[in-house]
């Protein structure tokens, strides 16, 4: 029989902004119709198991000061068991249809190549009926290499082949799994696949052994018949000193490089794009425009820590541009907003686990009615269409359209024969309508 663990915390409703519960949405409605869709299906929420069941609350200068009742000094199969029980538990309470996972972070923890499968198969037995118990789906599935020391010179980018294996194997086993689960996505986070020095690497060979790692994923991933997309989440350091995958750029060239490009795409974080020197819209944005958009792990970072906080969003502007570009891309389509954020370390009881997912539900379901109010008044795609109208026809189309070579851009600059003049970009007028709009 199933252990519960937050028989005191009732199920969240959504209550309006005039509610004084602090356990209630003000704005996440799920069944609420924007742009011709609910919530639910425009936002597609998930919870991840990593942050909310496994993290104990340690970071590099402490040991860890949450007492969750699921987490024990070892993981065996009973503690796995329970940390499910509990995780199903909040998934039903809170109300996200989706959640997200690393396969150890679900299962009994396990050494050897045949203790691993053992093991994972276990819990993805039982996975799958509290799936079918409860309605909630899985949003993505991926293998963890980069915690076991194994993987301390990456997973398949390591020097030692036999490391690599140990990585395909688990790949091999999430990823069907994840088919086996009815998952949207897989995918596939290079924690340690980087360098800390050059003086030891062999970079060319690093990123040729990745490239080819990524292909034979690809290659299982229609072997199975999974449908779901591969994405790759992008990170420029930390816990290696460079990432091969630091931005969505850099994601893009390297899928070009191998052939990738039209079977990954990307699983952008906020975070992540901070930490590379980015914008979150930049990266959505870079996305959209090599087609390679996927999914989002929606957190924030700390300007002031400078490290990977995984901190909620709480900001209502940038979330808010963030959706509009996601809806202007066209929006999710196996990809949805899972919360890649884990609550404070003195945040220590049960509650503020419901308290951090609260407010980002909301904040997201605010932020996408901002959004949308923002694409049905055209304020800004009307400017930007205007910006670019020159392209449509004219030596603009020729050149765009292949036609035109540099000599008859060059002829066509002789003949008439004026300098150009500079048209505002009415920067501080579009801020000034997100502003507008960010309510």
């Amino acid at each position: 029989m199933s252990r519960t663990f937050f028989d005191h915390i009732p199920e969240i409703k959504f209550e309006g902004p005039d509610s004084t519960s602090a356990l209630a949405f003000k704005y996440y409605d799920k069944d609420k119709k924007v742009l011709g869709k609910t919530m639910a299906e425009h936002l597609r929420i998930a919870v991840c198991y990593w942050h909310s069941f496994c993290w104990d609350g340690a970071d590099v200068f402490g040991a860890g000061g949450f007492d969750r009742p699921w987490i024990k000094p070892v993981t065996d199969q009973k503690a796995a068991d329970e940390k499910l029980d509990a995780a199903f538990e909040f998934f039903q309470k809170l109300g996200n249809p989706y959640f997200c996972f690393h396969d150890v972070d679900v299962m009994a923890s396990a050494e050897t190549p045949k203790e691993h499968v053992e093991n994972f198969a276990n819990i993805v037995d039982k996975i799958e009926a509290k799936i079918a118990q409860t309605g909630v789906k899985l949003l993505w599935g991926t293998a963890n290499m980069f915690s076991h020391p194994r993987y301390m010179a990456g997973a398949a980018s390591n020097p030692n082949p036999d490391v690599t294996a140990f990585a395909a194997l688990q790949v091999q086993e999430c990823l069907a799994a994840t088919h086996r689960l009815g998952g949207a996505n897989y995918v596939l986070w290079g924690g340690r696949e980087g360098y800390d020095t050059i003086l030891n690497t062999r970079v060319g060979q690093e990123m040729e052994q990745l490239g080819r790692f990524f292909n034979m994923v690809v290659e299982y991933k229609h072997k199975i018949g999974f449908k779901g997309d591969i994405l790759i989440e992008p990170k420029p350091h930390e816990p290696t000193k460079h990432q091969y995958d630091r931005d969505v750029g850099t994601v893009y060239g390297f899928l070009k490089a191998h052939g990738l490009e039209n079977e990954v795409k990307v699983n952008i974080e906020p975070n992540h794009a901070t930490l590379a020197g980015n914008s979150f819209e930049h990266e959505i944005e870079m996305a959209n425009a090599f087609g390679i958009f996927g999914s989002i792990d929606f957190n924030r970072g700390d300007p002031q820590n400078g490290w990977d906080t995984d901190q909620f969003p709480n900001d209502l502007r940038e979330t808010t541009t963030a959706l509009y570009y996601i809806l202007k891309g066209g929006g999710f389509k196996n990809g949805g907003s899972n919360f890649d954020a884990k609550v404070r370390r003195q945040s220590i009881d049960l509650d503020d686990l419901f308290h951090g997912h609260v407010g980002g539900m909301d904040l997201l379901g605010r932020a996408l009615e901002n959004a949308a109010a923002l694409i049905e008044s055209e304020k800004l795609s009307g400017f930007v269409e205007a910006r670019y109208s020159g392209w449509k026809s004219g030596m603009g189309a020729k050149m765009m359209d292949g036609s035109a070579s540099l000599t008859d851009m060059a002829a066509h600059a002789l003949k008439e024969n004026n300098s150009p003049t500079p048209v505002s970009g009415r920067q501080e007028m579009l801020e000034n309508i997100v502003t507008d709009f960010t309510k």
